[in-house]
Order: C-alpha cells, then sequence, then structure tokens
C-alpha cells in the first residue's frame, strides 16, 4: 500500500476536527468559502504545518537547527507548534475557535482593514486621530517600513480612505470580515481565552517572538495571555523581524502559503536570505 505523505496526513487529522474535508475546500473551492474567517485560519494553520512537513523531508537540518521563530497574526499558532508548544490537534481546535471568534465579533460591528502603502508611521497616526473624532480606527499591523494596515469601523475606514486620497497617500481595502487587531475583537478575546485556559500549553522548545510585543513568550502562561491578547492588539511584525535579524540568524525560512512574509522582509533588509516553503 502506498504511504500517505505527512503532510496529506495533516489535512485528513484536520478535517477529522474540523468536521469537513479541508483540503477539498484548499483545491476546490469555493473561493469565498475558502476566504471565510472560519475556513481561512484553519486552511492556513494547517497548510503552514503541512510545508513544515516539506522542509523536513527535503531539508531536515533547517528546521533542526532553527534559533527562532515567529508568525504573523494567526501564523503565530503555526510557530508554537513548531516549537512544541501546542499540539497540532489543539492548534486546529483552537484556530477554528479564533476564526469563528473572530467572525462573530466581525458581525456585530461592520468593518474592515486598509493596508497603507508608502506614508510615514507619524502620517498614519495623525490621520488615525484625525477620523477617530467619528468612529473607531487604529494602526493593527506593522508590517515594514511604508505598509502599516489600519483597522476600523466600515464609517472610519471610509473617511480615512478619502482622506488619505486627498493627501496623496495610497490605500488598498482587504479582504477580511472585520477590524481585526482592535477593540471590536473584545468579544473574541473573551471566547479565545476561555478555551486557552483549557488547552494544554508547554514551554517552547525554540524561542517564538509574540505579535503583542515582539519578545519571546516561553512560558505557558505568557503564551496564553499573548495568544488571547493578539486579536485586540497591533501586530509588531516589523519589530518581530528585525529581532530576529539582530539575534545572527543569516538565513530565513517562510513556511506556508504565499510569499507576502518574503517581501516584507525583503523591505525591512533587502539582503536578507529567505526561501519560501510551501505544500
Amino acid at each position: 500500500m502506498r504511504e500517505v505523505p505527512a503532510r496529506i496526513q495533516k489535512f485528513q487529522q484536520a478535517s477529522q476536527i474540523l468536521g469537513y474535508d479541508l483540503l477539498d475546500i484548499c483545491k476546490n473551492g469555493p473561493l469565498e468559502k475558502l476566504n471565510s474567517t472560519v475556513i481561512s485560519q484553519p486552511a492556513i494553520y494547517v497548510s503552514s504545518l503541512a510545508a513544515l512537513d516539506l522542509l523536513n523531508s527535503e531539508a531536515p537540518d533547517a528546521a533542526q537547527s532553527c534559533q527562532i521563530t515567529a508568525g504573523l497574526s494567526l501564523g503565530e499558532y503555526s510557530a508554537l507548534t513548531f516549537a512544541g508548544a501546542i499540539s497540532f490537534a489543539d492548534g486546529v481546535a483552537l484556530v477554528k475557535e479564533r476564526g469563528e471568534a473572530m467572525q462573530a465579533a466581525s458581525e456585530k460591528i461592520p468593518s474592515g482593514m486598509l493596508s497603507v502603502i508608502g506614508a510615514e508611521k507619524e502620517q498614519i497616526a495623525e490621520l488615525c486621530q484625525e477620523v477617530g473624532k467619528i468612529g473607531l480606527i487604529k494602526m493593527a499591523n506593522f508590517l515594514c517600513p511604508g505598509n502599516i494596515v489600519v483597522s476600523g469601523d466600515n464609517q472610519a475606514c471610509t473617511m480615512f480612505e478619502k482622506i488619505a486620497l486627498e493627501k496623496g497617500i495610497r490605500t488598498i481595502k482587504l479582504a477580511v470580515a472585520g477590524a481585526f487587531h482592535t477593540a471590536i475583537m473584545e468579544p473574541a478575546l473573551e471566547r479565545l481565552a476561555k478555551i486557552l485556559s483549557n488547552t494544554s500549553i508547554a514551554s517552547t522548545k525554540v524561542p517564538v517572538l509574540a505579535n503583542v510585543d515582539a519578545l519571546e513568550h516561553t512560558d505557558p502562561a505568557s503564551i496564553k495571555n499573548k495568544l488571547a491578547r493578539q486579536v485586540v492588539e497591533p501586530v509588531l511584525w516589523e519589530n518581530c523581524i528585525r529581532k530576529i535579524l539582530d539575534s545572527g540568524v543569516e538565513k530565513l525560512y517562510e513556511v506556508g502559503p504565499g510569499r507576502v512574509l518574503a517581501g516584507l522582509a525583503k523591505r525591512i533588509n533587502r539582503k536578507i536570505d529567505i526561501v519560501n516553503i510551501q505544500a
């Protein structure tokens, strides 16, 4: 009998936990279903760890010699699973709950996210302060120089787009369910904190940088606290990458679907040696 590759086994195991065929949706869609928060979060998590299995089979020394790791937003769950803090099965259950909780919070207050291209942090902060007089809007993702994402309610996002255009600042509306990494996600924090409190989490075998403060979190209590806070606080991704580079790492691996992180890393330091691995 032909052996099923480890990365396919990941999808099979996840499907049993989720109650639907995740691999089929990833392969065949429909796209609107795959892009929904409740499906996309498990899909990204499982795809990332399936890609890690591929890396382990093709270049086992890469993972074994890993000095430090991080993941952007949802990717932090993948990083923690790689680091031995969360089991794969628990990770699937957590990201399923996270996706459902964030979707539910989004439905309570119509909201969204905008990528702001080419503007300085100070300019964006001033815009947020101005627009904040009519609604909630915050800087949510600090990705790299010249790329910051803001999150807010729909009225505030529309006003932000208008004023930014008048000032010659480019914005791109993101295809997301709501204003992630803001107080609009407070109901999701409460729901996520509850499931995290009942999840077995171990100390990490490899340092993992937390999105909320770009610091290493290794003990279970800290991991649970920061994962819950993550949905309402900004993602300090640029700080995480700079911390990794400052630690002396010479080669990075982007493990998972797409090549977005490699592009962001190159914007932080164009000389970065980064390899993309996709399942």
